[in-house]
């Protein structure tokens, strides 16, 4: 079928817990996430996806509970829908020592760490990994989160993304800004490590955060990690043109998905940048076996255990509505909610014809999470790749049944097929993830992206906070 000439991108979707998006799947015999503790289970993992030439282990978080569900965290905790959950940023210096390649993203949300500290990590990890982690950035949408952090609630929709702007901001000059390229001399003769004239501070008072001095780290081999954003509402789709480098889309079709990243790309333009710049991952699910017989066995056995209080304890938790409140046959109407807009946008607009019941979406939730299943031989499942990639995605986030059962299945027996249709990398890219996603030479950020222009702030200067990079970017 392959008339496709772009590579497609891999990365596997993950979590530090016992179920991420597979409710009641854990107590299948192939499923390994009860020893999420296990530093040798996640190593196992990155040593498959290395072997398959996947760019990227993509880790979620969420710092909340999912307690909307009858309006307790009951189902959630004891099912263990993604509590209980360990934090993810540990687990990959581990498996970076552990692989040459493989990329690391991680989620973390801007309401959870102060940006002064935040950047200090990242810029860590970007040394121990030698340039091959990637920070997916989001703005939180569990109430419970925000209450843990002190917080009376969650802000509102929008404005979560205005904190985060702020956020980038300060993270881009630190990260951009802070030290010189040529600050660290190393100069053993005189004993001069760094050149301080080319160490500047850092000086903004923001309306969410404030920061005054320099980045405590020197630069990492990518400065900026390479930029992940998973929003795909209105709002979220401005924030991924101005800043994204790959952005993480869901949909039920590529249909919709297409919709998505058409209008992502066309705000970029807008905004000045190369549209083409931006990477679009769609999220999918792959259920494969040698033949299609046996593919469609493995899903129906799956289906036998799922959990439908926990898949709705998932649901009731993405879209911000309590599910509890109504029986299992109760049709789907989309609601705007102050949570994750764009999941029933997807389950309710994008097949008008189609009438959801909450029995439906616990199937489909309790396989699929929150996104579409691809069931079949290999030869299948890389003719459905192709299709959505022609719709305007550049790759997937291949999300799991069981682990590590499903990433071998798919490396295994549809990464050959790819391969051979010369769909997939059959070998890595030297340098860092950036550079194996953008080219050799490519290991910053590229300079048509926005926050290129803090590296020309000039030393000695005290720069007001820009309200947004529109500010940096004219």
């Amino acid at each position: 079928m392959s008339n496709l000439s772009k590579r497609i991108l891999l990365n596997a979707f993950h979590m530090n817990c016992v179920v991420h998006q597979s409710p009641g799947l854990w107590i299948k015999p192939g499923d390994t996430m009860e020893r999420y503790t296990e530093l040798d289970t996640w190593v196992e993992l990155a040593k498959v996806l290395e072997r398959g030439k996947f760019d990227a282990l993509f880790l979620a978080d969420v710092v909340g509970v999912y307690d909307v569900f009858r309006g307790n965290r009951e189902a959630a905790v004891s099912s263990a829908a993604q509590v209980p959950v360990n934090d993810p940023l540990p687990l990959i210096p581990a498996m970076a020592q552990a692989t040459e390649h493989l990329g690391f993203a991680w989620t973390s949300s801007v309401l959870q760490n102060h940006p002064f500290a935040f950047a200090r990590t990242v810029s860590t990890l970007d040394h121990l990994t030698r340039g091959r982690v990637a920070w997916n950035i989001v703005t939180s949408y569990l109430e419970s989160g925000a209450k843990n952090f002190g917080q009376k609630g969650l802000p509102k929709h929008d404005e979560r993304y205005d904190i985060a702007d702020e956020y980038l901001d300060i993270c881009y000059r630190l990260w951009e800004s802070s030290w010189e390229d040529g600050a660290v001399i190393k100069d053993r003769q005189r004993g001069r490590y760094t050149d301080p004239s080319k160490v500047h501070s850092v000086d903004v008072d923001g309306k969410y955060f404030q920061v005054h001095g320099i980045h405590l780290s020197e630069p990492s081999p990518q400065r900026t990690p390479l930029l992940y954003q998973a929003g795909s509402s209105p709002r979220g789709r401005q924030f991924a043109a101005q800043h994204a480098e790959c952005v993480f889309v869901l949909g039920p079709n590529p249909g919709v998905v297409g919709q998505y990243v058409a209008d992502t790309r066309s705000r970029a333009s807008a905004l000045g940048r190369n549209p083409d710049d931006l990477k679009f991952l769609s999220y999918v699910k792959v259920i494969t076996g040698g033949t299609e017989a046996e593919a469609k066995r493995k899903y129906d056995d799956f289906l036998e255990s799922i959990s439908y209080d926990a898949s709705m304890a998932l649901l009731s938790g993405w879209s911000g509505i309590d599910f509890g409140a109504f029986t299992p046959d109760q049709p789907l109407e989309y609601i705007e909610t102050n949570a994750i807009r764009t999941l029933l946008h997807g389950f309710t607009e994008a097949d008008p014809t189609r009438k959801w019941t909450l029995r439906d979406l616990a199937k489909y939730i309790g396989i699929g999470g929150a996104g579409p299943v691809l069931v079949g031989a290999p030869e299948q499942i890389a003719d459905q790749l192709e299709r959505w990639v022609a719709a305007g995605v550049d790759g997937f986030n291949l999300a799991y049944a069981i682990t590590p059962g499903t990433f071998v299945d798919f490396v295994d027996g549809v990464v050959p097929v790819l391969q051979q249709r010369g769909l997939t990398q059959r070998e890595y890219q030297p340098g860092t993830l950036r550079e194996k996603i953008y080219g050799a030479g490519q290991k910053r950020l590229l300079d048509r992206h926005p926050a290129a222009k803090y590296r020309t702030i000039s030393s000695g200067q005290r720069h007001e906070p820009a309200a947004s990079l529109d500010a940096v970017a004219e």
